[in-house]
C-alpha cells in the first residue's frame, strides 16, 4: 500500500525516481565493488583472477534484490547482505576478497554520489531549460513599460522584461554553482573502516582514485569512516536555494495573475476545473505546487547541516533520515523544474492589462520623475519632495489626474511647461538602462549556458 504521495508517481519523473528505486541502488552498489575489485588486482592487492571473478559476477545482473533482501532479513544489514549475495556467485577461491579493505559507508557514500551524479544529468538541462524561457521572455519584453511595485505598491516604472532578466540572472549563478561544487560532492571514497586505507596500505590512495576515474567522481581527500557530511550539506543547501528560487518566480506568476492584475496567467486546459464550488475560477495551482514543495525542500537542509557533526570518526545518526531527504530532495526539486517549465512554456502575458495598470494610480506612478524633474531645475530636493506629496495625496481625494494637478497647481505648473510634463508622464521614456541590463544578462547566459556540461535540445535565445 503506497502510504506517500512521492511513492505513488505524483511528483517527480519516472527517470528521476527510477535513480532512488532499490534495484537501481543494488547495481550502483554492485558497480561500486567491481571498480574496487578491479583496481585492487590491478595493484596486486588481491589475486588478479579474482578481483576479475568479483568484477565479472557483480555485472551480471545475477545478483537480484529479493536474495538480499533474504540476507538482510538474517543479518539486519543492508551493506552486508549486499557483499554476502555478491559473494554466494564468486568462485570460491574469489569469495575472500570480496569488498576487502571496504567499510559500510565506502559502498554508501559513493553509491550516493553516483545517485547524484545521474540525477544531474536530468536536472541540470531542466534548469538551463527554464533559463532559456525566461531569457526569451526578457528580451521579448524589454520595451514594454509595466508597474513596479514594492511593499505591494505601484512605485514608480519597469521594463517588464527587466523581471525575467533578474530571475534568469540568478539561475545561472545556480547553474554555476552547481556545476562549480560537483568536485566537492560527487565524490568516491574507498578508504575502509576509519579512513586510513586501512588493509590497502600504502596503495589505498591509488586504489581509490582508480575507482573514482572509472565512476567518473573525484576521489575524497581525507574522511573518517565517513565523507564529511559538509559534502551533503551543501548540494542540499544548493537545491534548497535552487528550490527558493523557482519559488520566488512562481509567487510573482501567482501575484501577478490576481484578479486586481491580471498581467499573467497560467495556461487552462479544456476540461481543467479551477474550483470544484465556483466555475469560473482559474486558479495557479501549478505555481502554488511550486511554492508548497519550496518550503518543504528548504526543511531538508537544516537536517543535512545537523548531520554534519557525528561522535569521532562517525555514529548512524545521519543514516535514517538521509535516506529521505536525499531522495526526496532531489525528486521534489525535479517536481519543480518541470512544473514551472511548464507554466512558462504557456505562459499567457496580458500586455494591454500591463498598460492600463500603470495608470492605476491615475499617473501617480510618475512622481519619481516629476521629483528629478524639479531638482534638475535647483528646487531643493526635500521642497519638491513634500509640494509633490502634497499634491498627489490632494489630486486622490478629489480623484483628479496627477497629469491635470501637477499642471494647474501654482508652483509645480510654473516649474513644468506642457511639453516637460508629456515627457514626464510618458512610460516609454523611463525604461533607462533596463535593455542594456536584459542585453547583458542574456549575453552572460549564454555564455554561462556554452560553458555547462548538459546543455538542453531546445535553446530559446
Amino acid at each position: 500500500m503506497t502510504i506517500l504521495p512521492i511513492d505513488s508517481g505524483r511528483y517527480g519523473s519516472d527517470t528521476i525516481r527510477e535513480i532512488f528505486e532499490e534495484e537501481r541502488r543494488l547495481q550502483y552498489q554492485l558497480d561500486f565493488e567491481a571498480e574496487v575489485s578491479r583496481a585492487q588486482g590491478k595493484l596486486g592487492i588481491i589475486p588478479l583472477k579474482s578481483s576479475r571473478d568479483i568484477y565479472r559476477i557483480a555485472k551480471s545482473g545475477n545478483i537480484k534484490l529479493k536474495r538480499v533482501k533474504e540476507f538482510e532479513a538474517i543479518s539486519d544489514h543492508d551493506t552486508a547482505a549486499v557483499v554476502e549475495a555478491l559473494s554466494e556467485f564468486c568462485p570460491s577461491t574469489a569469495r575472500p576478497w570480496v569488498h576487502y579493505g571496504l567499510t559500510s559507508n565506502d559502498v554508501i557514500d559513493t553509491c550516493i554520489s553516483l545517485q547524484l551524479k545521474d540525477a544531474l544529468e536530468i536536472l541540470d538541462p531542466k534548469l538551463i531549460e527554464i533559463t532559456s524561457l525566461i531569457i526569451g521572455y526578457a528580451k521579448k519584453h524589454k520595451e514594454l513599460p509595466a508597474v513596479g511595485r514594492t511593499h505591494g505598491q505601484h512605485a514608480s516604472i519597469i521594463s517588464f522584461g527587466l523581471k525575467f532578466a533578474v530571475w534568469a540572472s540568478e539561475l545561472c549563478k545556480h547553474i554555476e554553482r552547481l556545476e562549480e561544487g560537483e568536485k566537492r560532492f560527487l565524490v568516491c571514497k574507498t578508504l575502509g573502516v576509519v579512513g586510513t586505507g586501512s588493509l590497502m596500505g600504502s596503495k589505498a590512495l591509488e586504489v581509490q582514485r582508480l575507482v573514482a576515474t572509472s565512476l567518473r567522481l573525484n576521489p575524497i581527500d581525507a574522511a573518517t569512516q565517513v565523507i564529511a557530511r559538509e559534502r551533503i550539506a551543501e548540494f542540499m543547501f544548493l537545491f534548497a536555494l535552487v528550490a527558493s528560487t523557482l519559488e520566488k518566480i512562481a509567487t510573482e506568476i501567482r501575484n501577478l495573475q490576481r484578479t486586481e492584475i491580471g498581467e499573467v496567467a497560467e495556461a487552462f486546459k479544456k476540461g481543467q476545473m479551477g474550483s470544484s464550488a465556483v466555475p469560473i475560477k482559474r486558479n495557479p495551482i501549478k505555481s502554488e505546487r511550486v511554492c508548497s514543495l519550496a518550503r518543504f525542500l528548504r526543511s531538508f537542509s537544516a537536517i543535512a547541516m545537523d548531520n554534519i557533526t557525528l561522535w569521532h570518526e562517525r555514529d548512524l545518526t545521519n543514516s535514517a533520515n538521509e535516506r529521505f531527504i536525499v531522495p526526496m530532495s532531489v525528486i521534489l526539486l525535479d517536481e519543480m523544474l518541470n512544473t514551472l517549465l511548464s507554466v512558462l512554456q504557456n505562459l499567457n502575458i496580458n500586455t494591454q492589462k500591463i498598460k492600463e495598470n500603470i495608470e492605476k494610480t491615475n499617473g501617480q506612478i510618475y512622481a519619481e520623475f516629476v521629483l528629478d524633474a524639479l531638482v534638475k531645475k535647483q528646487i531643493p530636493r526635500i521642497d519638491a519632495y513634500r509640494k509633490i506629496q502634497e499634491v498627489a495625496f490632494r489630486a486622490t481625494e478629489d480623484s483628479v489626474s496627477f497629469y491635470d494637478a501637477v499642471k494647474k497647481d501654482n508652483q509645480l505648473g510654473k516649474a513644468l511647461n506642457q511639453r516637460e510634463l508629456k515627457s514626464i508622464f510618458n512610460p516609454k521614456n523611463h525604461l533607462s538602462a533596463s535593455k542594456i541590463i536584459i542585453n547583458s544578462v542574456s549575453s552572460n547566459a549564454r555564455a554561462t549556458i556554452r560553458k555547462a556540461k548538459k546543455i538542453p535540445k531546445l535553446n530559446r535565445f
